[in-house]
């Protein structure tokens, strides 16, 4: 343990301390992971672009139908989920508010769930209780591996709920499902840039899902 901090953290146990040579070097590392989460971000942009859009007309879609979103996730994903739920239903601006939930919330639930059965049902049987078809399904990883975000996608496909995964890396075994109607992967080693990029990628949803409700009402208020 004490090597490896020695290699993260090498000015902490240096015997003497060059403050200007910190400052250089923290300077560095900012620099260039910032480039880093730039050049990803771009990279996302122009491969799913258009796929980003699609997929943002097709919830847009669903809402105006009286969808809500469902969104889910583990760990630091489920804090993107319930970020994400929160921007679609409570958003900072005077943007439209739209029906969310996320289903890491209801702590009482996961936990029942948990330990009445297993981990891995924890989104399914929520999704089971009360996804409608007109619904949408997003689910948040990393690694692309969770069990539970597995079968919360086959639940939610076989349910007819439109089903939306964002994950890291290769995708891994969430990009092998018929059950994920739009996949977006974010393909980094890196967890933290995998997180970042994804935060970019379900703003753009929404911001994009907004502009597809106004653009689809606007005919219907005009000739009101």
């Amino acid at each position: 343990m004490t090597d490896d901090m020695r290699s993260l953290y090498p000015f902490l146990y240096a015997g003497t301390s060059d403050v200007d040579a910190v400052l250089a070097q923290v300077r560095r590392s900012t620099v260039d992971k910032t480039r880093e989460i730039t050049e990803l971000r771009a990279q996302v942009l122009a491969r799913d672009a258009r796929r980003l859009v699609a997929c943002a007309d097709e919830m847009a879609r669903r809402f105006a139908a009286g969808g809500r979103l469902l969104t889910f996730g583990n760990g630091g994903s489920s804090t993107d989920a319930q970020d994400l739920a929160g921007l679609f239903l409570s958003p900072a601006d005077d943007s439209r508010p739209l029906p969310a939930i996320c289903l890491t919330n209801d702590i009482a639930v996961i936990t029942a769930l948990s330990n009445d059965i297993g981990f891995d049902v924890v989104f399914a049987r929520q999704i089971a209780a009360f996804g409608r078809a007109t619904d949408i399904a997003v689910g948040l990883s990393t690694s692309g591996n969770s069990a539970n975000l597995l079968r919360a996608f086959d639940e939610a496909g076989r349910r007819g709920l439109l089903t939306v995964g964002v994950a890291g890396y290769d995708g891994g075994k969430m990009a092998e499902l018929d059950s994920i109607d739009h996949l977006f992967v974010v393909p980094s080693p890196s967890v933290h840039r995998v997180q970042e990029a994804q935060t970019t990628i379900y703003h753009a949803l929404w911001e994009l899902t907004l502009d597809a409700l106004a653009r689809a009402e606007s005919p219907a208020e005009a000739k009101g």
